[in-house]
């Protein structure tokens, strides 16, 4: 009854005043019918009691609604701080926090998620020769979804290699000291060419497929490599040390690989070795000190850029062992 009265009352309502308004026009006009209502006290009351109760119910009605609105906006906002709190749960299970040790392959995913969100992504590197670092941004890069607004922007910054060092260098027996190494660095400058060759093929890649332009940059910079360094835009920095020497026989002075003759002088290459270290992570959203080692990296990484110089190709007159630059 109730739900059949709450669906008739509008109806009925509306009767009841359309037709108050029918008699009271026809009582304007036609005498017999004015004369009959007139003096009719009880009537005009219970007309008006019609009127209160219409504006009561719709009192009601608003108060209702009123009280549902604020209870949905309630519900709502408390949904909102229950997903944000689940969010950021989420997150912090994700991403290590800061300053807690990571490895590579954390780095790469965090990449992937910098690139795939779309918009400007800019990744910075220093790297020995970028093995561990171009290879999986590349295979990352070529696997993106379509987006042709994407811009990624991979700035890379290596040792240079076409002047003598001595870590990556020789171990002699006699002495034991460290001497340059000429055809090893020789190879690494091949390496490197290799690999920024191998991303701007993918700047091309990404064109064809409609996932974003792609710029590549490599300098180069005469030091020692025992930093690892990588920054995405200037949020997250990880960074870590080339941990780990390895000294095996010189296959690159010597490509056959042959043992020294009886008298000579052991000679034996002693190399850096960054597969498997562990990196560092900051990131500015996590308060102090993460904020300062991001803003301190970054400035770091910046200062060395700004006074590199570009990747040159390899030639006669910049090959290893011969004078180059």
């Amino acid at each position: 009854m109730a739900a059949r009265w709450s669906r008739a009352e509008s109806s009925v309502t509306k009767g009841l005043l359309l037709a108050v308004f029918v008699v009271g026009l026809v009582a304007q006009f036609v005498k017999p019918v004015g004369d009959a209502l007139e003096g009719k006290t009880y009537i005009g009351g219970a007309l008006l009691s019609i009127v209160g109760y219409v504006l009561y119910a719709e009192v009601l009605r608003l108060n209702a609604a009123r009280d549902t609105q604020g209870e949905g906006a309630r519900q709502l906002r408390e949904t909102v701080r229950r997903l944000t709190d689940e969010v950021q749960g989420l997150t912090a299970r994700l991403d290590p926090q800061t300053g807690e040790g990571v490895t590579m392959d954390l780095l790469i995913e965090e990449c992937a998620r910098a690139v795939a969100r779309g918009g400007e992504t800019q990744l910075s590197g220093v790297c020995f020769t970028g093995e561990t670092f171009v290879e999986p941004l590349r295979r990352v890069l070529e696997d993106l979804p379509p987006d042709p607004s994407r811009s990624v922007s991979v700035r890379i910054l290596v040792p240079d290699f076409t002047r003598p060092v001595d870590v990556p260098g020789l171990v002699r027996g006699t002495d034991g000291r460290l001497t340059d190494a000429p055809g090893f660095r020789r190879h690494l400058v091949e390496k490197i060419a290799g690999y920024e060759r191998a991303l701007r093929t993918t700047r091309g890649r990404m064109l064809t497929k409609d996932q974003g332009t792609l710029s590549v940059e490599f300098r180069t910079v005469h030091m020692t490599p025992f930093l690892k360094l990588y920054a995405i835009g200037n949020e997250v920095v990880y960074e870590g040390i080339y941990d780990k020497l390895e000294v095996r026989p010189d296959e690159y002075t010597d490509p056959a690989g042959l043992p020294p003759e009886p008298g000579a002088d052991e000679v034996r290459l002693l190399d850096l070795i960054g597969r498997g270290s562990l990196l560092t992570r900051w990131s500015r959203y996590d308060g102090e000190p993460g904020r300062g080692h991001v803003d301190r990296r970054c400035g770091f990484f910046g200062t060395l850029w700004d006074v590199a110089r570009p990747l040159t190709p390899l030639t006669p007159q910049t090959a290893p062992g011969r004078g180059g630059a």
